[in-house]
């Protein structure tokens, strides 16, 4: 097998990029992944038995947001060069697609960066300095970018909407290969306390484009109880949430999404925004269903009217095993083996 270099832009989360790094490190065993900053105790817990090499390493400085090294992360991935690897596969958002080597380099896009491309979803919740410098480096940032992008020998996307963003972005052509459910539902549960049944989940990290306060408002609205996981949990836990749920809300503008997968695998549908990676990946009538508009009232509508029994939870496992591991790793390892 190829020498093979993973390129993250930062592990200082539990997000779906980093469940598709955990699961690059599977379909590589060996590789190491090389990152700007590596913050473990915010990250999975997985990524200990992992050689990590970190490329700014004061993750107390940016561990808890890392968009305050935005200055500094194009010119540290420019500047670093990898020499001991066949091929280096660089899951980028925006940044690990720019780092320096002699060898191939296949990118596993999530999204063209949302900085340069959809500005006000990076920055929304932020004040004006951060907004200030975000526009000021919009316009180099989007020279280093294109520079970056035709340096890859391969392009990857996680979704058709993102294969439409390379192309539109970089004029480049990406084959799509979905991202895995690595949420096992045969792993160990605990439970979440105060939580009043029946629930819908909802699962998100506080940004403002994965609209939380309005699946909140929809849900009270409603009248229905809602649980929101926006961080602190461990996968344990949400086992236990996907497991004793009626089912999942996505709203997010996603470029994938993870968690209508990871719902999936425990039998339980979807409520989606008809949009983004959720048209990739939610079945109507199959696996759940669709809402069109992001209001309130238009959700709060969508979920008075959700009947989780009107779905075969055995259909939806079924459904979701199109994006397991095992397809992902290999689908990978081919590409790589081409390259």
């Amino acid at each position: 097998m190829a020498e093979v270099v993973i390129a993250h832009d930062y592990l200082t989360q539990r997000g779906g990029a980093e469940r598709v790094v955990l699961a690059l490190v599977e379909a590589f065993p060996g590789a190491r992944v090389v990152t700007s900053v590596y913050a473990p105790e915010r990250t999975f817990p997985e990524f200990r038995d992992v050689e990590v090499e970190t490329l700014l390493p004061a993750a107390a400085l940016f561990g808890r947001d890392t968009r305050l090294a935005f200055p500094l992360l194009a010119p540290t991935f420019s500047r670093h060069v990898v020499r001991d690897a066949d091929v280096v596969v660089c899951s980028s958002s925006g940044w690990a697609h720019g780092i320096s080597t002699s060898a191939p380099k296949v990118v596993y896009c999530h999204t063209p960066a949302r900085w340069l491309y959809v500005t006000e979803d990076y920055v929304a919740g932020h004040g004006p300095l951060v907004r200030a410098v975000a526009n000021a480096a919009r316009a180099p940032l989007r020279r280093w970018d294109r520079r970056a992008a035709a340096t890859a020998s391969v392009y990857v996307a996680n979704s058709t909407v993102v294969r439409d963003r390379i192309e539109r972005a970089y004029g480049r052509t990406a084959e799509v290969v979905h991202p895995p459910a690595t949420l096992d539902p045969a792993g160990t549960q605990e439970p979440v306390p105060d939580i009043d049944a029946p629930f819908l989940l909802t699962v998100a990290r506080p940004r403002g484009y994965k609209n939380l306060a309005i699946v909140k408002d929809a849900a009270a609205a409603a009248g229905v109880h809602l649980f929101t996981a926006a961080g602190g949990l461990d996968d344990a836990q949400l086992r236990w949430l996907y497991a004793n749920c009626r089912g999942l809300v996505a709203a997010a503008h996603e470029d994938f999404g993870l968690t209508p997968v990871e719902a999936m695998r425990f039998g339980k549908p979807v409520l989606a925004l008809r949009a983004g990676g959720y048209l990739d990946s939610v079945a109507a009538d199959l696996t759940g269903s669709f809402f069109d508009r992001l209001d309130v009232s238009t959700l709060a509508d969508a979920i008075a009217a959700f009947d989780e029994n009107a779905f075969d939870p055995g259909a939806i496992r079924q459904h979701a095993e199109q994006f397991s591991i095992e397809r992902f790793a290999a689908r990978m390892r081919e590409i790589v083996a081409d390259t």
